[in-house]
């Protein structure tokens, strides 16, 4: 009887051991934690988030990235949400999300766990794996004080993300003894910590778009909510940024955020100012601001435009003027760093996919090990799009393997 080893029980190692388990081969998940699919149980605020119905790439950063279109395609996204469907999982969307219908992540894992036991895959928690080799076709598992020997492997242990939840990283160094390249990981999906720290505004959450500048040069775009800390920026935009600011520090960059408190204004903001201000002439800039804008924020708008929030619109110079216009639409906010890897959701960075078999995730330099889930160099924004790579990635492993021992037996 052949002998299959996932390393690691989340997401994308708990469907890689299903879609393994045909025939009479012997499928076994190592998995560290006390129970699988720890981490899935906090996405989406405990509600999972598991898939978006916009699968653009648009939302994937990779050094590869044109490789990523070929992983996520319309075909694989349906291959998912058939098994999802064929294990009884009934779903509903909500703003381009797919959540299950009870909004329990619990009730996924559930799902997958009871789905794992039916097949007869055999999981063993409390698995701490400290070695990987390979010695002529069979891979040598070392696990506590034993070895264990497989004919193919599968390694989903995650990333550096959420330590908490049992990702520290061991994935990436057994790796690089099979010479993968690994991109350096990097924090992603995490807060921005800014050089100059606002205290006034800590706990504002406002509607407002963000425009990331790297090293003076217009990269890209978020709109939604924002939210204002001690620290720096937090919230859904924020993280959506953070991919591209976090490798840009890496990679010694400036990176520069700029804050439009006034998204709601379509034309040029001078003149709508104008319009708006001479309506109240006898409201002064601190009381004409409380129209549109939290209170902890005029304080902070104002100082940066150098100008006494009890100075009456139309007393102003036409520079004057400018200065409060910029302030309001496009607030500087440099970034010094990110918070760390324990608030991060998601890595920046990871094994090259173009040493990956994107059709099967199966490894082009060591055959018959496979490689899923975060610990790819293949992440996305917020949004179930990093639960996405993982149910596909390990789909794919699994079906390749599963599919093998059909054609054998």
């Amino acid at each position: 009887m052949d002998k299959v080893i996932i390393v690691g029980g989340g997401a994308s190692g708990i469907v890689a051991a299903l879609f393994s388990k045909r025939s009479n081969n012997e499928v076994i998940i190592l998995e560290r934690n006390s129970v699988c699919l720890k981490k899935l149980l906090l996405t989406g605020n405990g509600r999972c988030n598991f898939m978006n119905e916009n699968y653009s790439i648009q939302n994937y950063h990779s050094q590869n990235i044109d490789i990523v279109d070929n992983i996520i395609s319309s075909s694989n996204i349906d291959m998912v949400l058939n098994f999802f469907q064929d294990i009884g999982l009934v779903f509903k969307t909500k703003n381009g999300c797919y959540y299950p219908y009870s909004n329990q992540a619990k009730m996924i894992q559930k799902l997958l766990i009871d789905e794992a036991t039916l097949r007869g895959v055999q999981i063993k928690c409390n698995s701490f794996v400290t070695d990987i080799a390979k010695k002529g076709d069979t891979f040598l598992v070392t696990c506590g004080d034993k070895i264990l020997e497989c004919q193919k492997l599968v390694i989903a242990t995650g990333s550096f993300a959420y330590p908490k939840t049992g990702s520290d990283g061991m994935g990436y160094e057994f790796l690089k003894k099979f010479h993968h390249t690994i991109v350096d990981a990097v924090p992603a999906l995490v807060p921005l910590i800014s050089k100059k720290k606002y205290k006034v505004w800590d706990g504002v959450r406002c509607e407002a778009e963000l425009k990331l500048f790297e090293d003076n040069i217009y990269k890209k775009s978020e709109f939604g909510e924002v939210q204002l800390t001690s620290y720096g920026l937090s919230g859904i935009c924020t993280f959506n940024l953070s991919h591209d600011v976090s490798r840009g520090l890496y990679d010694g960059k400036r990176e520069v955020i700029k804050i439009n408190f006034v998204p709601f204004i379509k034309t040029l903001i001078t003149p709508w100012m104008h319009n708006y201000c001479i309506k109240f002439p006898t409201r002064t800039l601190e009381k004409i601001l409380e129209g549109f804008l939290n209170y902890k924020i005029i304080p902070i708008i104002l100082k940066h435009a150098k100008l006494s929030k009890d100075l009456y619109y139309m007393d102003l110079t036409n520079e004057e003027k400018l200065r409060l216009c910029k302030a309001l639409s496009s607030f500087p906010v440099e970034i010094e760093s990110t918070k760390s890897f324990d608030m991060s959701q998601v890595c920046n960075g990871g094994v090259l996919l173009k040493e990956i078999d994107c059709h099967t995730m199966e490894s082009l330099k060591v055959k018959d090990l496979f490689i899923t889930g975060e610990l790819l160099d293949m992440n996305g924004d917020c949004g179930g799009y990093n639960l996405t790579t993982c149910w596909i990635s390990g789909i794919l492993a699994g079906k390749c393997i599963g599919d093998y021992y059909d054609q054998s037996k």
